[in-house]
């Protein structure tokens, strides 16, 4: 809950890298949430500011740029579009989206490194950092790779070891090697600027520990755990050719390092915003100096550091800014019980969900609420995005919905009926649903998105049982006054439903709206049973939520199993060579050509398959196979030449003689596929 009655709120949201889109990872852990605080913030007449932008510097741009071929500019041009697209028509309802590549941005950061440098604020440090000797020029943590120390994974970054999820720095790294050159790189003295963290540490532990002990637990623990370790100071320039330049002399090829450049992003869009509309919003200043202003960043659990120890004392550095009231970190969101990955393409993509599910904006949104990893990791599964939109919003809200809608439109042509005497079922109905707007508010205060979408949910629970209980439809036929107050009274709950899911499902409350032929309602009306009026016309009914049917969810699975297939493959590397053995012990095995005559699969055996084989003996050989599992249709090996071993003794499997061992190659998805010519060699031939 706020502490104070502050006159605005300053709302950020971290800024997704510009290498590539944007996934339910990043939608779950930060834009969803924080969009929702917003919308609320605005339906309760707050003087919000929703700050958000492209991160276009640093090493992850630079190395998609190299990989493709092309400038880190193009790079980042097609990304912030693509992000910012996807944002739009996902609902993210940004005041400004803007990006760390334009000129007010490059101006402000430099400034602002600038005025810490003339008041020395920062320390300078010459120390030895790895050097890529044939492309002339170090290497940022993402331009190493080599061998994790602690699991011994071979394709560890610099920065951190994606297998086993540990923090590394690049000297740490067994073996280590250049992702430009290849080569072995080389320490070698740079000079760079550094952030004295350990100076601030104090005054961190009095501003964290003491004084916001009802941050997350999962925040505030992190931060604990930074300052209960000494804290040194961090290099705030890097050497690279790509970011802003360092605005001071002997600073050549030197640029701000994107965690120091990054979320002064926040600030540098504010004024442009500012800039843009003054009348709207006054000057950039009062939403980052005031001290009646409340600042709160939404960001994943992997950047509580940089905005609760880092960003702040950039700030408390400067002397000017006010600091965040909270910090509202998510843990991170799993999907099909599998780590989110970037680099492996394990990931559901909002443009492509976009695509994919059109007009389904607030059945993701509604899922990611629902599944929020607020303070531990969580799992998307797509049979659990398919159960929630079928079981939740189609049967539950949809459902009172449709049928408040439908019953009005048959019985008064879609007018609202009186409301007459209330029966002890509507007092009870009513009673249970007056509390919604304070438990809503209270959890939304709190920053508990899950729990307080669930409370909104539970207006239609409560309009379910009570619509199920009084029956309308039957009621009808015998009490048409008594069918008017029943109907008056799921309207208004339907009514309710329009704000109560405002913030979380911005789409169908508009959509719910133009059913009740509504403009808009005030927030502070949530809990009134008196929204419609007598006689109003409402509007075309339609279905609010539809049923996503499992054909729909199976192509979502098929291209997540097809790119797992794709990493397999990536990955795949042949198993290590056997023991030498002597030409000799070759010469025993006796392996020829056959001629499949006849396959099928063995009765009452799901392993084996019954080769029937000319040897070129002339007599046929009956080899089984315990490969059935590889091959659905056996009877399409018929015909094939295949290579199978004949001085095995025979071997008795199901009750058939085997008389030897067909040969096979066991793939990277260790599926197996039997080995044959590539010429119409003549049975019997023997290989060697």
């Amino acid at each position: 809950m706020e502490q104070k009655n502050y006159k605005r709120i300053t709302v950020t949201s971290a800024l997704p890298y510009a290498n590539g889109g944007v996934h339910i990872g990043h939608l779950a852990g930060v834009y969803v949430p924080a969009d929702i605080y917003v919308r609320y913030l605005r339906l309760k007449k707050r003087d919000v500011m929703f700050i958000g932008g492209s991160d276009e510097h640093g090493v992850p741009i630079t190395v998609r740029a190299r990989k493709e071929g092309i400038t880190p500019q193009d790079v980042v041009d097609r990304y912030h579009k693509m992000i910012k697209d996807s944002f739009e028509e996902f609902g993210i309802s940004f005041d400004i989206y803007s990006r760390t590549t334009s000129e007010t941005h490059h101006k402000f950061a430099a400034e602002w490194f600038k005025k810490l440098y003339d008041e020395g604020k920062l320390v300078e440090k010459t120390t030895a950092q790895l050097y890529d000797e044939e492309a002339k020029q170090f290497l940022a943590d993402r331009y190493v790779v080599g061998e994790c120390p602690y699991c011994h994974n071979e394709g560890a970054y610099g920065d951190q070891c994606e297998k086993c999820g540990r923090d590394l720095s690049p000297t740490e790294l067994i073996n280590p090697k250049s992702t430009i050159s290849g080569s072995t790189p080389v320490l070698k003295e740079t000079k760079n600027w550094y952030l004295p963290l350990n100076e601030y540490q104090d005054w961190l532990k009095q501003w964290i520990l003491e004084g916001h002990k009802e941050w997350r637990s999962n925040v505030y623990g992190q931060c604990k755990s930074w300052l209960d370790m000494d804290l040194q100071p961090r290099a705030m320039t890097r050497d690279l050719d790509w970011g802003i330049p360092v605005p001071v002399e002997g600073a050549d090829g030197k640029v701000l390092y994107v965690w120091f450049d990054a979320p002064i992003g926040y600030v540098s869009n504010t004024k442009e915003l500012c800039e843009k509309n003054p009348e709207k919003w006054g000057n950039w200043e009062q939403w980052w100096q005031d001290e009646d202003t409340r600042l709160i960043h939404f960001i994943g659990k992997d950047n509580i550091v940089f905005h609760c120890i880092i960003f702040p004392v950039m700030m408390k550095a400067h002397g000017k800014y006010i600091m965040p009231d909270n910090v509202p970190a998510n843990e991170f969101l799993n999907l099909e019980n599998d780590k989110i990955s970037t680099s492996r393409n394990w990931a559901v993509w909002l443009h492509e969900y976009l695509v994919d599910m059109p007009g389904k904006q607030d059945v993701l949104r509604y899922v990611l609420t629902a599944n929020a990893p607020e303070t531990k990791d969580n799992n998307f599964t797509w049979k659990d995005f398919q159960d929630r939109n079928n079981n939740e919003l189609v049967a539950v809200y949809g459902n009172f919905v449709n049928r408040a809608l439908q019953l009005t439109k048959k019985y008064w042509n879609g007018v609202v009926p009186a409301c007459g005497e209330l029966q002890d079922v509507d007092k009870a109905a009513l009673e249970e649903f007056k509390d919604v707007k304070g438990k809503v508010e209270a959890l939304l205060e709190q920053f508990k998105f899950r729990d307080a979408q669930f409370e909104a949910m539970n207006l239609a629970r409560i309009g379910n049982r009570y619509i199920t209980e009084c029956e309308p439809w039957k009621v009808w036929k015998t009490d048409p006054k008594r069918c008017e107050t029943i109907l008056n009274i799921c309207l208004q709950l339907t009514a309710n439903l329009a704000i109560a899911f405002e913030p979380f499902l911005p789409f169908s409350s508009k959509k719910l709206r133009e059913m009740l032929n509504i403009n808009s309602f005030e927030w502070e009306q949530l809990g009134s049973i008196d929204l419609l009026k007598a006689g109003h016309q409402l509007g075309e009914a339609s279905l609010l939520f539809e049923k996503i049917e499992d054909e729909v969810i199976q192509k979502q699975l098929d291209k997540l199993e097809a790119t797992k297939k794709a990493n397999q493959a990536a990955a795949y590397k042949a198993a290590p060579i056997k023991d030498t053995v002597s030409f000799d012990d070759f010469e025993k095995l006796d392996i020829r050509v056959g001629l499949v005559k006849d396959c099928q699969k063995v009765k009452k055996s799901k392993k084996l398959l019954q080769f029937t084989i000319d040897d070129g003996s002339g007599t046929d050989r009956t080899i089984c196979s315990g490969i059935a599992a590889f091959y659905e249709k056996p009877e399409e090996l018929i015909g094939k030449r295949i290579l199978f071993v004949a001085n095995f003794a025979p071997r008795t499997m199901m009750g058939i003689e085997s008389q030897g061992m067909i040969l096979s190659a066991v793939d990277a998805d260790e599926s197996l596929s039997v080995v044959t010519t590539t010429k119409d060699v003549k049975p019997g031939s023997q290989v060697g």
